[in-house]
């Protein structure tokens, strides 16, 4: 009889620090899977490409979320001058950016991007791929010396508008109660619910027998 009188006072401690254990295993996933993640592209990370492609695409893990400046890809040769070819376009869970690959350089660009993640965190990236070949354009301009001093500070503006861009993106935080986001807090707290309606009945369960238990005691004396 004493077993079972110390039994029923350790289960609702046994269920508590199971609910703990569960709450420190969700909580931990719930913050991984926050942000979405770079999945491929085109032209591929690292890769080696003959020329320059008129668009690049950026593909993500989810849908990502079209917001005023918090949108931005920057693609610059081995010279530093953007290609980049006006602002990107979301569709999905894919970005799409075109490029003045008419006026491409050989050599290796750099890419650098940054969304809005479907949680309604910014995200950001950066990898390079290399050109072989210049485009026809691009060969054929350097004969003449004045053309080539206005493509350079004409490329080098979006460069500068490109970083405001990246600064502003702070202003998605505000949308950090997504339907992603409350999705996820909503089972997280179902289960607590759960378990804690659980814990509740056990223990109202064991103190219910325990009369009975304790009655049969003198019968037997």
């Amino acid at each position: 009889m004493p077993t079972a009188a110390l039994k029923r006072p350790l289960l609702p401690a046994v269920i508590a620090a199971g609910m703990l254990a569960a709450l420190l295993v969700l909580l931990p996933s719930t913050r991984a899977s926050a942000h979405d993640e770079l999945v491929s592209s085109d032209p591929p990370a690292g890769s080696t490409v003959q020329t320059l492609p008129d668009e690049m695409t950026l593909t993500f893990s989810a849908a990502l979320i079209a917001s005023d400046g918090g949108t931005a890809v920057v693609v610059t040769d081995a010279a530093g001058n953007d290609v980049a070819d006006g602002a990107p376009e979301i569709d999905g869970a894919v970005l799409i950016q075109p490029l003045k690959a008419d006026a491409a350089a050989a050599g290796e660009y750099t890419v650098i991007w940054q969304v809005v993640s479907s949680d309604g965190h910014p995200t950001d990236g950066e990898f390079a791929f290399t050109v072989t070949e210049a485009a026809a354009s691009a060969t054929t301009e350097p004969t003449a010396t004045s053309e080539p001093t206005p493509s350079v500070s004409e490329t080098a503006a979006p460069t500068e508008d490109a970083t405001p861009a990246a600064t502003a993106t702070q202003n998605p935080d505000a949308t950090e109660s997504s339907p992603a986001s409350a999705w996820i807090w909503g089972l997280s707290i179902v289960g607590i619910l759960a378990i804690v309606v659980a814990m509740v009945w056990f223990w109202l369960r064991g103190r219910r027998s325990a009369p009975g238990t304790d009655s049969d005691t003198p019968a037997e004396g």
